[in-house]
């Protein structure tokens, strides 16, 4: 018997599917590579599920970025960020294409080379050592403490270390409002919360004109002080500027922060996983790798448009209409991957597409993989007998669009088992709140999805 025909477009929202898509990215992906799909906005996009469908995707010319680019239809619904912001703040390296996406990538690629990033290790390094100083104690002789992982280390980690690589000045540091990440989050002109989004928007659109403004004055060598040597020099306009640092200092960080919150997620409904990890830290580079692939920050990527009608993976899909690949279903490909829903630290090859592909392929992948690595080894190093803190089906998953992660993630740490000093091993059962080690059960979002 066919299967019944499934809702078209089918809704891609709602906490079910947020807090597991992967049943639904499954069957999507045994039906075909591309589906016709809706988001709470009422926006309609062609989604694209299949690992080779979407690498054919990430690297095809056709599919151009500019919102320029989008028909009548999907402008009435997508381009809801009120101006100016709109168009001060949406010209960024994510919605260009070449020659101009060339021209503006070039200028940040150093900051973020591999070889830069290594040698600023040791720094990332004491960041994270100190932040976890100032947890309650784990150590042997106390019992230990109980957090919640976000708000005290996965979003605060990224944005230190962000800072450090693009020359954010510590009184810039201080003062900026993680609130403002959630601009990408954006809700319609009708909704109540628009009042508190467009304040967001405009708390975060003056603390970059101060930035500015204050880089002019300084000068220095740092990435945002040459981004406004650039722009004085007529390489960048002012909305490119104030753009490009919008996108380092939003998507420079928050993806990170949940990229780290879907990792130890993983990992604290993986016990053994956990225990093997925290016993061999040389693990750890593979083991980056597949938390990448099983569960990505990145979980849609933002509109692509084509010119003229084509056929996409066996598709036609009309000029101007967005077309969006979803890396989550990519990476759980079993055409590409063995047994892609089982975690296995020893899969090689790897070549998943948490990053993306091609001439978008995010710039700062080097430094994501070094953060959660850091990340990674001193939690696990310094907070022995890690687990959740509160039942699996409590954590509140993130309602972005394309992004994946939590917006908490209480944990409990230190002694176990009622014994002062004990192992405190992952696997072993704890005395107060015991860790939901169940596997999965039952998409920094694009302004324009929401």
């Amino acid at each position: 018997m066919r299967p019944p025909r499934l809702p078209e477009p089918l809704p891609l929202y709602g906490e079910d599917y947020k807090r597991d898509p992967y049943p639904l990215y499954a069957e999507l992906r045994e039906r075909g590579p591309v589906h016709r799909v809706g988001f709470p906005s009422g926006v309609h996009a062609w989604l694209i599920t299949g690992y080779e469908a979407a690498h054919r995707a990430l690297n095809d010319p056709r599919l151009g970025k500019h919102h320029s680019r989008g028909n009548a239809a999907w402008r009435a619904r997508a381009s809801i960020m009120p101006e100016p912001q709109h168009s001060q703040l949406q010209v960024h390296l994510l919605h260009q294409d070449p020659p101009r996406h060339t021209a503006m990538r070039r200028l940040i690629t150093d900051a973020f080379a591999p070889r830069r990033i290594a040698g600023l290790r040791p720094r990332f390094e004491r960041l994270a050592e100190e932040l976890l100083d100032a947890l309650p104690s784990a150590s042997p002789d106390r019992h230990g403490g109980s957090v919640d992982l976000v708000a005290s280390f996965a979003a605060r980690f990224p944005f230190l270390v962000l800072a450090e690589v693009i020359g954010l000045p510590d009184a810039f540091t201080a003062r900026f409002d993680r609130d403002w990440g959630k601009v990408v989050q954006p809700v319609g002109p009708d909704d109540p919360g628009r009042p508190a989004y467009e304040a967001r928007l405009r708390g975060l659109q003056g603390y970059i004109a101060d930035l500015v403004r204050h880089k002019r004055q300084e000068g220095g060598t740092d990435l945002l002080s040459r981004l406004v040597t650039a722009c004085d020099a007529g390489e960048l306009d002012d909305a490119e500027l104030d753009s490009m640092i919008f996108q380092l200092l939003v998507a420079g960080q928050e993806p990170v922060t949940n990229q780290i919150t879907t990792a130890l997620t993983t990992l604290l409904r993986h016990p053994e996983h956990l225990a093997r990890l925290r016993d061999d830290p040389a693990l750890l580079p593979r083991a980056v790798e597949e938390l990448l692939r099983y569960d990505s920050a990145f979980e849609l990527t933002t509109w692509r448009f084509l010119a003229a009608d084509a056929d996409v993976s066996g598709t036609r899909i009309p000029a101007g209409d967005s077309v969006i690949v979803s890396l989550c279903a990519a990476n759980r490909d079993p055409a590409r991957f063995p047994a892609p829903d089982t975690l296995d630290f020893d899969r090689t090859p790897n070549p998943h597409l948490a990053f993306g592909h091609g001439i978008h392929f995010c710039p700062g992948a080097t430094l994501a993989r070094t953060e959660l690595h850091i990340a990674l080894e001193t939690l696990l190093r310094r907070l022995p007998g890690l687990r959740l803190a509160v039942p699996d089906g409590d954590l509140r998953w993130i309602p972005a669009v394309l992004a994946r992660g939590v917006d908490e993630l209480p944990v409990s740490y230190g002694a176990v088992g009622g014994a002062a000093g004990s192992d405190g091993g992952a696997g072993t059962e704890p005395a107060g709140p015991a860790p939901y080690a169940c596997p999965f059960s039952s998409a920094a979002g694009e302004a324009a999805a929401r």
